[in-house]
């Protein structure tokens, strides 16, 4: 079993087709894709075992992730966002052979890797880049299902980045539910990449192809609203998977257009954060049924429930508010701590089992005994299930700030404000926003004698860690409440923010 089967197929049924597109321009068909992954993977020569990408949306990673495949490596996407010291720690513990990196990103990796990792950076679209094209076509490798496949990098409530080993058999059992439950694909069908190709929309990629579907790169590698209602009109049955916050901003910019549903829109599949169900009501008066949803993690990539077309048609507050039931092949359970079931409406930690379960973490024996226990995955995620299959989503154990659909973890920014002289005792926790879904707030409490500004925070923050992650509002308090362990009471904080006058926003 090999990913690159995919590929194969699509090139063999729609050789001439159009298969990967920027903007409206097509650069390659599934003939040229299919060869330009073959030479790639020749490139790269014998046990080649990973590589990384660290880049903005664009129209190689079709070629790098099948190239790798046929050469039977296995792909770590970096999350571009973040700071290059971040992505340099992953690729470290990644240790992959190579590093494509845009041509953005690429000064800020060499300088923060290494002095012996920088000649493994390969800046894609370079002299250096389009000569590994000119190598030989390899024959596809002959991988087994458990091969790994992705590395998806997630983190911990210690915010130090995991990678979820994701299989071929994890990825192609993606695939197929994909196909089964979430979306009708045929060669007629258009996939825009406006959410980030290294998690989110990067997973779609599979299903799409397996199907001859055309991959549709924003010429800007990124998500201009404006810009994705035209690419709806230019190309046939569109379909792409958005943030909760990326479809309000969509939204609003039909809105405000006065544009109408654009004709190619098919289908947008939201997940990654909450969506509240005002939003979608409002989102499903401008677009129509055209929305599902889908609950996932990176150590079950998109596959864990689904909210179907037809249940958002239902006008159910309570179903519009959940996240649907369980895909096929997948079990859920709902559990407390000690492992007993517990009864529908009650809330506790969800598990699930099935194919797209990760294989475990890579190189963290202790991190994957405790994610995974007797075949079953534990999301650390809190919800309830009512007596119809129905999973709401009711808090989050591991203490994660979902912001536009991005991870943030309070530790890890709370350490960094630390690192500030100004700065005595710091909690950060995530408050509701009605355009993020959540931002990441910050209770200060400054050393004495000692003053500082909100933008000294901030640019201390800026230096450290990406910018998505630094807190978006601060609040100057006199002590942190603590219990009898010394543990920061967060319930009690959240409840300072109700009568509080004393909050600053961040621009």
């Amino acid at each position: 079993m090999n990913l690159f089967s995919l590929l194969e197929g699509a090139a063999r049924r729609w050789p001439h087709a159009g298969a990967v597109f920027s903007g409206t321009q097509c650069l390659q068909s599934w003939t040229q894709l299919h060869d330009r992954a073959l030479r790639l993977a020749g490139a790269l020569g014998a046990q080649p075992g990973r590589i990384a990408i660290a880049s903005e949306n664009a129209p190689q990673y079709l070629e790098l992730m099948f190239g790798a495949w046929a050469a039977g490596a296995a792909v770590a996407p970096l999350n571009y966002k973040l700071h290059p010291r971040e992505m340099a720690d992953i690729a470290c513990d990644a240790e992959p052979s190579r590093l494509f990196a845009s041509a953005a990103l690429a000064p800020g990796l060499r300088e923060a890797l290494p002095p012996d990792w920088r000649e493994r950076v390969v800046t894609i679209g370079s002299a250096q880049y389009e000569a590994l094209f000119r190598a030989d076509p390899a024959k596809p490798c002959e991988t087994s299902p458990e091969t790994l496949a992705w590395l998806f990098y997630t983190s911990g409530t210690t915010g130090k980045s995991k990678g979820a080993m994701l299989t071929h058999r994890n990825l192609m059992a993606m695939t197929v539910s994909h196909l089964a439950d979430v979306e009708a694909i045929d060669e007629g069908c258009s996939l825009i990449h406006a959410a980030p190709m290294s998690h989110g929309s990067g997973l779609y990629i599979p299903a799409y192809v397996a199907r001859g579907a055309r991959q549709v790169v924003p010429a800007s590698g990124s998500f201009e609203p404006e810009v994705f209602l035209d690419l709806c009109e230019a190309h046939p049955a569109c379909g792409a998977f958005l943030a909760p916050t990326m479809v309000q901003r969509l939204r609003i910019a039909a809105e405000t257009a006065g544009r109408a549903r654009p004709r190619g829109l098919r289908s947008i599949v939201y997940g990654g954060g909450p969506m509240y169900v005002e939003e979608l009501n409002k989102s499903l008066a401008v677009f129509g049924q055209v929305f599902a949803q889908i609950y996932g993690q990176g150590e079950s990539p998109m596959t864990i429930t689904w909210l179907r077309r037809a249940d958002h048609a239902c006008g159910d507050a309570a179903v519009l508010g959940s996240v649907g039931t369980a895909r096929t092949g997948m079990e859920i359970r709902v559990v407390c701590e000690d492992g007993r079931d517990l009864s529908p409406g009650e809330t506790g930690e969800i598990l699930c089992r099935g194919e797209t379960v990760m294989a475990g973490y890579w190189r963290n024996h202790e991190g994957t005994a405790e994610a995974l226990r007797d075949g079953w995955l534990r999301t650390g995620d809190m919800g309830s299930m009512d007596d119809r299959g129905y999973l709401t989503l009711r808090d989050r154990s591991k203490d994660v700030v979902i912001s536009g659909g991005s991870n943030i973890y309070p530790r890890e920014v709370e350490e960094a404000l630390l690192t500030h002289p100004a700065v005595a005792e710091v909690c950060v926790v995530g408050v509701p926003d009605a355009e993020w879904g959540e931002v990441a707030l910050a209770f200060v409490v400054t050393a004495a004698g000692v003053a500082v500004t909100e933008r000294d925070l901030d640019a201390h923050c800026l230096a450290r860690i990406a910018r998505f992650k630094r807190p978006k509002r601060y609040l100057w308090i006199e002590a942190l409440p603590k219990n009898s362990y010394g543990k920061v009471l967060k319930r009690t904080l959240r409840e300072t923010l109700i009568d509080s006058k004393t909050e600053r926003t961040m621009p």
